[in-house]
């Protein structure tokens, strides 16, 4: 028979690809869309005939039940938060509310409909804060924003259920994951982004914060695939999936500018405004247990990410300079 996924927060980025990918596995894929009076499923409208959409929030438990029993999923990837770190600092009670508490509502509305399903939770390298990398599934928490906050909470309910329901529900600790289809207000989107725009002459400046931290950047449509293989393991556990390669946005920035012939220090400028109040200095993460149980390793590394973001922006741009 075939199989039926649901995902929350099907119209981000890791949605869409997680979307592509189920489909490719002969999937029936339903997506959860909150109502908004624009549309908001740019990222899938090219799966439109194929992808089964319906309205609904993390915030409303009755619809999350009603849907669940209407479709009878045998996966549900949750996926669906505020997941713009800085604007947390701003909206911390809206981010708890979605990210922390959207989690206990997909997990209680699954236990009340008694449906046995697996669950996939999608964990942050937030959670990890200030505790020193590498950081692995037994590092500590240590958040350093309400983002991070909520994702713990969401990671700890998430093993709750586990354990005291006997529900098949895995974490992805996913550390940063980027691609053509990020969100503009993320640094690697934004820096990609900005140098096609100045490559273009469009503009001629490009504000960021703090170009000392480093991450750990990998490829979204390879990620979703460890998330898939959380979920068709013998037994559920929490997962860390990274590179294990550690770079700053000074060199993400670097690799961007370079790629289309500009010295990076001509065009990029200090903006404390970008600075989070709370920062965190360094997330590299260690996959050693996801590639041993899981097979997954990554292979797209920074340089190539960065290389395929700009091309991408540039054909963008391009293209909105010739309409």
């Amino acid at each position: 028979m075939t199989k039926k996924a649901l995902i929350t927060g099907v119209t981000g980025q890791d949605g869409s690809y997680l979307s592509e990918l189920l489909l490719e596995k002969g999937y029936e894929v339903h997506g959860i869309v909150r109502r908004t009076s624009t549309s908001n499923i740019e990222r899938v409208a090219h799966l439109s005939t194929a992808l089964r959409l319906h309205y609904g929030d993390v915030t409303e438990v009755s619809r999350l039940m009603l849907l669940l029993q209407q479709i009878q999923p045998d996966e549900v990837y949750h996926l669906a938060s505020q997941s713009d770190v800085r604007a947390s600092f701003d909206q911390p009670e809206f981010t708890g509310e979605v990210t922390g508490m959207g989690t206990t509502r997909i997990l209680e509305a699954i236990r009340l409909v008694d449906l046995d399903c697996r669950v996939y939770q999608a964990s942050s390298s937030e959670m990890f804060g200030a505790s020193l990398p590498p950081q692995n599934e037994s590092t500590p928490f240590w958040p350093r924003s309400p983002y991070a906050a909520a994702k713990t909470y969401a990671y700890w309910v998430a093993r709750n259920y586990r354990e005291a329901h006997g529900m098949f529900v895995a974490n992805g600790i996913m550390f940063n994951h980027e691609s053509p289809r990020r969100g503009m207000t993320f640094v690697t989107r934004k820096i990609t982004h900005a140098v096609a725009r100045i490559k273009a002459g469009y503009d001629r400046k490009l504000y960021l914060g703090n170009l000392d931290a480093v991450r750990d950047w990998g490829y979204a449509k390879e990620y979703v695939e460890a998330m898939w293989l959380m979920l068709q393991a013998d037994k559920p556990s929490d997962y860390v999936v990274a590179t294990g390669t550690a770079y700053t946005v000074r060199d993400f920035a670097e690799h961007a500018f370079g790629y289309v012939g500009l010295d990076w220090r001509e065009f990029v400028r200090f903006d404390d405004r970008y600075l989070r109040p709370t920062e965190v200095d360094s997330l590299i993460g260690d996959p050693s247990k996801t590639a041993a149980e899981l097979g997954w390793k990554s292979k797209v590394l920074m340089p190539e990410l960065a290389s395929l973001m700009v091309e991408e922006d540039l054909r963008i741009v391009n293209a909105q300079r010739a309409e």
